[in-house]
């Protein structure tokens, strides 16, 4: 993120009056959240072949070719933005590497203005590991994660993506409502209930994890 949300605005407005260097540095200001975002939402199968700078690279293109459109009537925020055409560009990639290998539908969120790959239960479960346990035993980090994917997917879909976009990609409360198209009150509700429901799971595994909350 920029410094100063004055700064933010100064370069939109540049950005807005043909400058690239200003819409450059925009982006730049994002690309670390954009990556993480892309590596927590990028299919297993091409971990290995993709790199995350690389589709946020791609991204960019998309970024800029679009943005006098987006300057001339801006629908959401700018980081929200970028984060859908982000998320456009990773599922076209999904597409084009997996084709029919592709994951049915219902792995894809629908979010206003299109849809976005669903974080997958083992790349959460792998982030909450690395933050809060310290278990370093193979096979023990193996039962604890399976045990952790099963939480996360016991959480109704919307509750879990809610807990991603809050917990995971560090979306405000608006924000996380805007990108689901629902009421902020739902939102919070639902990210507090996802966070308690967790808690409860967690809380009897080794390594403290019942302390996911924040």
């Amino acid at each position: 993120m920029t410094r100063d949300p004055t700064d933010a605005e100064a370069l939109l407005k540049r950005a807005a009056a043909g400058d690239c260097g200003a819409l450059a540095e925009l982006f730049q200001a994002h690309r670390g959240r954009l990556e993480r975002m892309v590596l927590l939402r990028m299919d297993r199968r091409l971990q290995g072949r993709l790199d995350a700078s690389d589709v946020v690279q791609e991204a960019y293109l998309d970024v800029a070719r679009r943005f006098p459109e987006y300057a001339a009537a801006p629908p959401v925020p700018f980081y929200l933005w970028l984060r859908l055409l982000t998320g456009q560009r990773l599922v076209d990639l999904h597409r084009r590497h997996l084709g029919a290998k592709m994951r049915d539908v219902g792995q894809e969120v629908s979010l206003q203005g299109g849809a976005l790959p669903r974080a997958s239960s083992a790349s959460l479960a792998e982030l909450l590991l690395g933050r809060l346990t310290s278990a370093s035993r193979a096979a023990v980090r193996a039962e604890t994660q399976l045990r952790v994917q099963e939480a996360l997917n016991g959480l109704e879909p919307i509750d879990r993506e809610v807990l991603t976009l809050r917990h995971f990609e560090d979306l405000s409360n608006a924000e996380a409502a805007r990108v689901l198209g629902i009421q902020e009150s739902a939102a919070s509700k639902r990210y507090l209930r996802a966070l308690k429901r967790l808690k409860e799971i967690l809380s009897s595994l080794p390594g403290s994890l019942g302390g996911a909350s924040r």
